[in-house]
């Protein structure tokens, strides 16, 4: 193979969720409400965090850190699909089409770690209370989410440089709304075995660990609150910990979508992981958690008086 062969495509044409013109002003209309509920849901706990003292907690400051990753992820997808629909177009520049592929992995890595870290600070602050403060410091909160980052930039970079050695032919067709990994390595007509070996590899390490962390950590916090004499005390570790695993859904769909073999199934399963998760997050950690409906009470209350 021609190392310049990798340059023959120029772009790509994103087939997205429908062929049908009448959906496409519902479809941007909805993807359009959803995409700014996330973001203005999502920006507004970040704020609640930053300006209440009483959530300067490390279960917060992951709260906030996922919050973010969360505003990344729907837009590293939903923006570039908007202006498609608006454009009546379909086309996706191929270094525009790589940069989506390395910022949409690394970012549901990142939200897949940052999910495993909040389930860790949850066992620790209900199965060791008393050594919480000293095992969750700030060096130790900063350091987990650090290396996350780190983790996760290097594993994908090498997914990327990898997908820079296939040849494409011009206006190669991803049936889906975005570039996603395994749609590229599905219509690269060159050898990908070496891109497949990777993926699998990287999704079995990236996914099985941090669901092992989530199903250990919930294990013991599970077997403690039974032994829970206080049932307040119970009633607020699993409202706290029923708010993770709700949001903790975006793992099991993104690896289903990822096997399945209809092009259309993964396209809608993807919609669940890519806008739905991000969007939901805001309301499950502010509805059902106390502290956050507190502050944001305090936060609008401020926010009125200055008016």
């Amino acid at each position: 193979m021609e190392p310049q062969n990798h340059t023959e495509v120029s772009e790509f044409l994103l087939l997205g969720l429908s062929e049908d013109s009448e959906l496409q002003l519902l479809l941007f209309g909805l993807f359009l409400s959803m995409y700014l509920v996330t973001v203005v849901g999502n920006l507004l706990i970040i704020l609640v965090i930053i300006s209440d003292a009483h959530l300067h907690t490390p279960m917060y400051f992951f709260l906030s850190n996922l919050s973010f990753v969360d505003i990344c992820f729907i837009s590293t997808t939903i923006p570039k699909m908007l202006v498609n629909i608006d454009a009546h177009s379909k086309d996706i520049s191929y270094t525009g089409c790589i940069t989506q592929v390395y910022f949409f992995t690394v970012f549901i890595g990142l939200d897949n770690f940052l999910l495993t870290v909040m389930a860790y600070d949850r066992f620790v602050a209900i199965c060791h209370p008393l050594h919480y403060t000293v095992v969750m410091n700030p060096r130790l909160c900063a350091l987990l989410v650090l290396m996350s980052w780190f983790i996760m930039s290097l594993v994908v970079l090498v997914h990327v440089l990898l997908i820079r050695r296939l040849t494409f032919p011009r206006a190669t067709e991803i049936p889906h709304f975005f570039c996603e990994l395994a749609q590229i390595l599905k219509v690269a007509p060159s050898d990908n075995f070496i891109n497949n070996i990777y993926l699998y590899m990287s999704t079995v390490l990236l996914g099985v660990f941090p669901v092992t962390g989530i199903l250990y950590s919930y294990s013991k916090i599970v077997s403690s609150l039974m032994r829970m004499s206080s049932t307040s005390g119970k009633n607020k570790a699993f409202s706290t910990c029923g708010s993770h695993l709700c949001v903790g859904t975006a793992l099991g769909v993104y690896l289903s979508s990822a096997v399945t073999p209809s092009s259309q199934s993964s396209a809608i399963a993807s919609v669940m992981y890519t806008v739905v998760t991000p969007m939901l997050n805001p309301f499950i950690y502010s509805l059902r958690n106390k502290d956050v409906k507190g502050a944001l009470g305090r936060l609008l209350s401020t926010a009125a008086s200055c008016l």
